[in-house]
């Protein structure tokens, strides 16, 4: 079977590489540069297990920069083209998703359509009356970035948004595909899959933002934060999991998806959904203004990237911080070896690690390595457990 995928970031990525496990796939993108790594068996993303798939230089994926050549004939297209929230009109700009659909069914009209794309509650049943004679359904990601590909391959439950027999073959294509034999498989309405995108990612803001308020509390009067989130966590129904403080959550998907949940709430009843978009928001500022009472002139910034394993600085909480601090007049330098520019926001980047940590007289890390382990005097961070 010939499938399809539209995008080749991590979602589109980790998807084209499962599914071509077992079927011929052929990734469109419009990043050409994109479409020639992947070509050439090299990953355009960080992820060590997508790396080792694509070292076995698989002849069941290719990439393209033509439309008609990735869709033509094609069973299944998978739509993973980026929707990012646009806090003007308070929703995620769909307008890719739309791009896509209408390149497919321009050149294969029959093809069913999966979108995997993050989207507002609402927006396939939405899509499908704009397009009666398409077959369109919904099939959210739950993967964390650096670990896409090995997130598909033991996926903890498979959710498509349909319940005819295309939802039950495109889910069939995944399990297929995965190293597991007994994975949970949801088929659902669409809409119904599109809210469970948004609260599970939700509730994962809700938990960093919960652990992260702990550790605020007891930063301020002075309590050892380790022994109260051990013990915190001691109780089965909290568990041990996802509780390691940080300057807030970030990256391209819990601050997207939250704000998109919230702008799904209008005329519902609500407390708790806009409490976390607030706590987010307080933690940085907290953060903040805790370098701020250490009076350094020069903040040093080590690392950008939301999350270790990770090549992504999209919306890192940690840039967050460096904007309140640099707006109190505090100078910022920053080490991001994945940066080539020397400035980021107006602000020098040093690609050489001694030199940075020279000119810093605090640096802060959301999550430090073994690099700085001879400026550990020097460095602020709120990591307890060495992990995300």
């Amino acid at each position: 079977m010939k499938i399809a995928v539209a995008g080749l970031g991590y979602v589109g990525m980790s998807n084209a590489a499962l599914l071509s496990k077992n079927h011929q796939v052929v990734a469109f993108d419009i990043d050409k540069e994109r479409v020639d790594t992947v070509n050439q068996y090299r990953s355009p993303i960080i992820d060590s297990e997508l790396e080792d798939y694509l070292a076995t230089r698989p002849s069941s994926l290719s990439a393209t920069s033509e439309p008609q050549e990735a869709y033509t004939d094609a069973e299944f297209a998978v739509i993973a083209t980026p929707t990012n929230y646009d806090p003007d009109n308070n929703f995620f700009d769909t307008s890719s998703v739309e791009n896509a659909i209408n390149a497919v069914l321009s050149a294969n009209p029959t093809t069913c359509i999966v979108i995997k794309s993050t989207i507002p509650v609402g927006y396939t049943e939405s899509i499908q009356q704009k397009y009666p004679e398409a077959k369109i359904i919904f099939s959210p990601e739950f993967l964390r970035e650096g670990r896409a590909f090995y997130d598909n391959l033991y996926p903890s439950r498979i959710v498509v948004g349909d319940t005819s027999e295309a939802g039950s073959r495109f889910a069939e294509l995944l399990r297929a595909g995965s190293e597991l034999e007994d994975v949970p498989i949801l088929l659902t309405g669409s809409t119904e899959a599109e809210a469970i995108k948004l609260f599970a990612n939700t509730y994962l803001a809700l938990r960093v933002a919960f652990f992260n308020e702990l550790d605020t509390y007891t930063a301020v009067r002075g309590l050892d934060t380790k022994q109260i989130i051990e013990g915190v966590g001691l109780d089965p129904r909290i568990g041990s999991h996802y509780n390691n403080p940080s300057f807030g959550y970030g990256g391209y998907c819990l601050p997207k998806d939250t704000k998109q949940l919230l702008a799904n709430y209008a005329n519902v009843p609500q407390n708790l959904i806009s409490a976390v978009v607030d706590a987010n928001r307080t933690r940085k500022d907290f953060i903040a203004e805790d370098i701020l009472s250490l009076e350094p002139k020069t903040v040093g910034i080590y690392r950008l990237v939301m999350k270790s394993g990770s090549d992504n600085f999209r919306s890192s909480s940690i840039q967050g911080i460096m904007k309140r601090i640099k707006a109190k007049g505090i100078n910022i330098v920053i080490y991001e070896p994945n940066l080539s520019e020397d400035k980021f926001f107006n602000s020098e980047v040093i690609n050489d690690l001694a030199q940075f940590k020279q000119m810093s007289d605090v640096i802060v890390a959301n999550r430090p390595t073994d690099d700085l382990n001879d400026v550990l005097n020097q460095v602020y961070t709120r990591d307890l457990f060495d992990r995300d």
